[in-house]
């Protein structure tokens, strides 16, 4: 229990990889598709992510259909993600905005930015936080940078690898400082932190008898959790 952040988040990894194994970043083909899909995705699970996403291309088959429907039409076509209402507009606006500047639906320039860089410009768009922008750079062009859902903060939180009352967009910088700048660590950390989340640190009754953290969780230290 005495160990620091730092120490604590690389046991983490260390730990979490004996048990899930390492991950291979194969990075994903289509960025503005990570984008968009990860805007839906927002408080949403990944089938109705998937099933608003495909709707929507359904009806509007290209980003600049997207961008130019009757938003209330567009709004009724993602209706499977949550908060709709408020997604449809940053879409289109977020299309808007990137068709304007680049000339065409693409991001691929982020290749070629730094990760600050890149982060600052994704940011800047409408509806797109620094969770998105990670990993849209992270599982598209491999950039250092580490996603922080909402598995990565609670598991993190519940560990001591981040104070209780860091948020999870601070987090993001936080972790980061912990953990190699190398992308293929990020990733695994990232993935691995997910499915722990999932499987035994669920936000719910977590399944602490399966859990190979107890011994540097504060949460466990402090609840002796019962398995559930």
């Amino acid at each position: 229990m005495g160990q620091d952040k730092a120490s604590r988040t690389l046991e983490t990894h260390k730990r979490l990889v004996q048990t899930y194994g390492e991950r291979d970043l194969k990075p994903r083909r289509e960025p503005m598709r990570e984008l968009i899909s990860t805007m839906l995705s927002h408080r949403t699970n990944h089938a109705d992510e998937e099933l608003a996403y495909a709707q929507m291309l359904e009806r509007f088959p290209t980003w600049e259909a997207v961008r130019d429907a009757p938003t209330d039409e567009l709004t009724e076509a993602i209706s499977p993600s949550r908060y709709p209402g408020s997604k449809a507009p940053n879409i289109q606006k977020t299309l808007t905005r990137i068709i304007e500047e680049r000339g065409e639906t693409n991001i691929d320039f982020l290749q070629n930015l730094p990760a600050d860089k890149g982060l600052k410009w994704l940011t800047a768009l409408p509806g797109v936080g620094v969770k998105t922008a990670s990993l849209v750079l992270l599982f598209c062009f491999s950039k250092p940078v580490l996603p922080v859902d909402t598995h990565v903060h609670r598991i993190s939180g519940r560990v001591g690898l981040i104070g209780p009352k860091v948020s999870a967009e601070k987090a993001h910088k936080l972790l980061l400082e912990q953990l190699p700048q190398d992308p293929e660590t990020l990733y695994t950390f990232h993935i691995n932190m997910l499915r722990h989340g999932q499987k035994v640190c669920t936000w719910n009754n977590p399944k602490c008898a399966n859990c190979p953290l107890t011994d540097i969780c504060n949460w466990y230290g402090e609840n002796r959790a019962v398995p559930f």
